[in-house]
């Protein structure tokens, strides 16, 4: 633009000296003046369109500038716009994660103060159930008849109660602690008052896997066997089951029953999927070269 403008001056300049010849009387003029005052008057021309399209081009520079501007505004604007809403959805998020979290550490509450319950409750049936044990069991010396009890002679009639049902936990896990100290003998005597004493409880079929477990370690493999058949068929839905199932089918291979042992351990895998035991099968099996799923 500096450029233009010196332009202009210098042509201005040139205008100014063609006027001052054009003052002098006709008499002076020459042919070269003449041809000067020509050259002048094309250049003053040129100045002319050269402005007028600087002119244009500037107004069009300066349009673009102002929608460029008018872009950024509104860019600017629809910027603050959406960081505003991401901001309250943030909020409103934060909000709603606050009440999420505090309806599930209610929830939490809940279940616990439910198995405290469970627990007082399944305290109560063990203490009832060995009351009615009790019951059911006369003390040593006292003979039923007919009005009641008659002690026998030499007997006191309320000496101690004989085949008194232990308690459960406490004589399941004194049962755990035997085995895990290798006292197989004792472990075994506490796993038996369990599945005797209790029969019906969950607890029996976990006894009945650890006797399963002690004849395993044992290398008494054939009892071992029966005492796995003994939770698979008493107890399906205890919580040991997969494994009593892939130590069956361990201790069958033990015993050199190959397709036996090949068979439970592909049952496993169909039954329970999912489970660590299943793929500790899968393993074993992979190991010895045969596929986990007959027929595939």
């Amino acid at each position: 633009m500096q450029k233009a403008h010196a332009l202009r001056n210098r042509l201005l300049a040139a205008g100014l000296f063609a006027l001052l010849l054009a003052s002098v009387p006709a008499h002076a003029a020459s042919k070269e003046i003449i041809e000067l005052q020509t050259q002048v008057q094309q250049l003053l021309d040129m100045v002319q369109r050269i402005q007028s399209t600087l002119d244009t081009r500037f107004g069009v520079l300066q349009n673009l500038a102002q929608q460029t501007a008018d872009n950024a505004t509104q860019m600017s604007a629809a910027v603050n716009a959406l960081q505003q809403k991401i901001n309250a959805q943030s909020e409103a998020g934060s909000g709603k994660m606050d009440t999420v979290s505090g309806q599930v550490q209610s929830l939490n509450d809940s279940v616990d103060e439910l198995k405290s319950r469970i627990a007082k409750l399944d305290k109560a049936i063990q203490d009832m159930q060995t009351q009615l044990q009790n019951i059911q069991t006369p003390p040593a010396g006292v003979t039923p008849g007919p009005g009641g009890t008659t002690p026998q002679p030499g007997n006191p009639a309320l000496g101690p109660v004989a085949n008194q049902a232990p308690p459960l936990q406490e004589t399941f896990q004194a049962g755990v602690r035997d085995y895990n100290a290798a006292k197989y003998e004792v472990a075994a005597g506490e796993f038996q008052d369990v599945l005797h004493y209790y029969p019906l409880d969950d607890l029996a079929g976990t006894a009945q896997f650890y006797l399963g477990e002690i004849a395993y370690r044992q290398q008494n493999y054939s009892e071992a066997v029966k005492a796995y058949n003994a939770v698979l068929e008493g107890f399906s839905g205890n919580p040991k089951a997969p494994a009593a199932q892939l130590r069956k089918g361990l201790a069958l291979l033990q015993m050199n029953k190959k397709d036996a042992g090949i068979h439970e351990l592909r049952q496993l895998i169909q039954r329970h999927p999912q489970t660590p035991e299943a793929a500790q099968a899968r393993t074993k099996l992979n190991g010895m070269g045969v596929k986990p799923t007959a027929g595939h």
